[in-house]
């Protein structure tokens, strides 16, 4: 088993976590009859969208480079992560017309303190497998275990805000409260939909590398450079866990084919060994030639 297919275990374990909290929420919600721990239960079920098409891409962005893929499939990976993201602000509309009607025509709640149990063992369920995709996702690189992750974790904080809120109706009887926390979680709900979906639409406009890894690419190029050696028109991007750095290196005209291919091979060894999971391309140039130094456009003429 390839490291990139054993990803799809962490998916699986993913949907797993959505069908327990789906149960338990929906149970929660049946004995209650709150709209906030409906709401709740709403958003696991997109979690469980989102881990059935996380599996499915992963799967496919750990197939191998191909004739008609020659850079790979990581690509695949923003498609996952988009549409959970896309699937989170959906629900987030739902939950709100939801609390909307509960707004208006207020209804008591029943069973509380059982529904309560339900809902905080469903949160530990989602704290628990979010910690371990984070660290999955921030070990192998994985946009789709990061947006999993950041989507349980958020599902985790919209469940303490609606047993507080629970509690508090309780507490006090204030019915309007359980409504107006829910439409609160559809607001946080959006946010997070919102940062999911803008990263993998990053992802897929073939976006820079952070500025963080630029700069040590930078620090390797420097290492490299001098009066005899320069560098330009460095394009960087990322697809899924690859990166991809292109460059041009400009020598002495003098220096014979080997000299020059050395140096690449040497920069290029450096920067996959600073960068993990990085492909690099390198041209080389003469120093001093028009046509060298004026090829910097991404679209040459």
């Amino acid at each position: 088993m390839t490291q990139r297919s054993s990803l799809t275990e962490f998916a699986w374990l993913s949907v797993a976590a959505a069908l327990v909290t789906m149960a338990l929420k929906g149970m929660a919600w049946w004995l209650t009859g709150s709209v906030g721990l409906l709401s709740d239960a709403l958003e696991s079920t997109v979690n469980l969208a989102g881990a059935l098409m996380a599996v499915s891409m992963l799967t496919l962005a750990a197939r191998p480079a191909d004739e008609d893929h020659a850079y790979g499939h990581g690509k695949a990976e923003y498609f996952a992560s988009g549409l959970e993201g896309g699937l989170i602000l959906i629900a987030a509309l739902s939950i709100a017309y939801a609390a909307v009607q509960r707004l208006l025509h207020p209804v008591p709640l029943e069973q509380i303190g059982l529904g309560l149990v339900l809902a905080v063992v469903a949160a530990l369920v989602n704290l628990g497998v979010a910690l371990v995709l984070l660290r999955a996702g921030k070990r192998h690189d994985s946009i789709t275990l990061r947006a999993n992750a950041q989507h349980l974790l958020t599902d985790v904080w919209t469940t303490a805000g609606v047993v507080l809120a629970v509690a508090a109706v309780s507490l006090t009887g204030w019915l309007w409260l359980d409504p107006v926390v829910a439409l609160a979680v559809a607001a946080n709900i959006v946010w997070a939909g919102w940062r999911i979906v803008g990263n993998s639409v990053h992802g897929l406009m073939d976006r820079s590398l952070p500025e963080a890894e630029l700069a040590t690419i930078r620090a390797v190029l420097d290492r490299h450079t001098g009066p005899h050696v320069r560098y330009h028109a460095l394009r960087t991007r990322q697809a899924g866990r690859r990166r991809f750095i292109a460059l041009h290196v400009l020598v002495p005209g003098t220096w014979s084919v080997r000299q020059g291919h050395q140096l690449l091979e040497q920069i290029e060894a450096d920067l996959r060994g600073a960068l993990p999971n990085a492909s690099v391309f390198t041209h080389l140039e003469p120093l001093g030639d028009p046509a060298a130094l004026n090829d910097l456009e991404l679209d040459r003429d």
